[in-house]
């Protein structure tokens, strides 16, 4: 039997032992979070603590941390909430802030980004200076497809000093870089537990000052009036832990970016002409962006889940999606090259075996498809 290796911790990451144990035993007890009685009290408790393990990840207070089902509510309610504004996004924006983006505002501003996939900064401020009504800036902190980190704390001085809001997706970041809300000057920002071992369909917004929310959710009254809707409480005591956790282990988890660099030119010495997309800027350090010259990234991430390794061609929000990466396109690549390209994004647990098993797959796979190139 194939030992299956997993490399796609981007998509979603292995929910954490302890973060299982503790949502178990929540699941075997009762209790609405909004309940005055016993039963209701220690829910409510439950809610509160993991609102301060994740404020704590990010620096913010904890009364300003709103839950949500998830990441996309989270980007969706930083754009909806604080309406209305003019909507200027990067080209590089995961799909759950341009979709929204696009659909409140028919004259949203896309910003141009350069040839890493960074917002360019004197596009930002000439998108600002040709508005007349206030706006909203939303910026990525690392891209979920190269890991890219993007200038994230200049755009927020920008932005404050044509009197914007500046939200952050911070999805891709969060558990894997230190991050305060403070230092980056952002005014909110989104969390999804589960890129950082915590459950699925758990996220946050969370705001570095309290400001009145416009809910998008609406009939229980929960969160503070911010978000309706009976609390998931095992779900958001499980992000807390998590979040615990993760900041207790940043220091661990830069190590991979080691491990990644090595990968990376192991890579280059079997394929020289191949890419490492973003490979020149500061990234997260579990990310990697390839190419491999002249085999379609379909073929690669079906090649390497028959060997047993589990790679994504991008984003895995939309299932079973073989299509040119609007990541690529906005950084200017060509369109063969983009559809070349696949990513490996490591975690807390893999090993050097790990990753030699990667490179000799991606070798005979690369070895395999240049033969046959050449014979045709």
């Amino acid at each position: 039997m194939i030992e299956h290796i997993y490399l796609d911790y981007n998509a979603t990451a292995p929910m954490r032992a302890e973060v299982i144990a503790l949502m178990g035993e929540i699941m075997g007890t009762v209790g609405n979070a909004s309940s005055v009685h016993g039963p209701g009290r220690k829910a409510r408790e439950r809610v509160d603590t993991a609102r301060q393990q994740v404020a704590y990840l990010v620096a913010a207070p904890a009364k300003n941390v709103i839950f949500t089902g998830g990441g996309t509510e989270a980007d969706n309610l930083a754009l909806r909430g604080f309406q209305p504004r003019h909507l200027i996004v990067s080209g590089v924006e995961h799909g759950a802030v341009l979709a929204p983006a696009l659909l409140l505002d028919a004259h949203a501003t896309i910003v141009d980004v350069d040839a890493h996939g960074r917002m360019d900064l004197n596009s930002l401020e000439a998108a600002l200076a040709d508005g007349d009504g206030p706006a909203l800036v939303s910026l990525m902190l690392a891209n979920n497809e190269t890991g890219v980190l993007e200038p994230v704390a200049e755009a927020a001085e920008i932005a404050h000093a044509h009197n914007a809001l500046i939200h952050c997706d911070g999805i891709q970041g969060a558990g894997k870089i230190a991050m305060d809300i403070n230092e980056l000057g952002i005014d909110l920002l989104s969390l999804s537990a589960h890129k950082f071992g915590g459950p699925q369909g758990v996220g946050a917004l969370v705001m570095r000052e309290e400001r009145m929310v416009l809910a998008q959710m609406v009939g229980g009254g929960q969160e503070m009036g911010r978000r309706s809707g009976t609390e998931n409480v095992a779900g958001i005591a499980g992000f807390g832990a998590a979040a615990r956790l993760a900041r207790d282990d940043l220091a661990e988890f830069a190590k991979l970016a080691d491990l990644r660099d090595e990968m990376e030119a192991r890579l280059g010495g079997i394929a020289p002409a191949r890419k490492v997309v973003g490979g020149d800027v500061a990234r997260i350090p579990n990310t990697s962006c390839l190419t491999m010259p002249g085999v379609r990234s379909d073929t690669q991430v079906m090649a390497l889940d028959l060997a047993g390794i589990a790679v994504s061609a991008g984003s895995a929000c939309s299932s079973g999606k073989v299509a040119a990466s609007h990541v690529l396109d906005a950084m200017g690549m060509e369109l063969d090259e983009a559809m070349t390209a696949i990513r490996v994004s490591m975690g807390r647990t893999t090993t050097r075996d790990e990753i030699d098993r990667f490179i000799a797959a991606w070798s005979e796979i690369y070895r395999r498809n240049s033969s046959h190139a050449n014979a045709a």
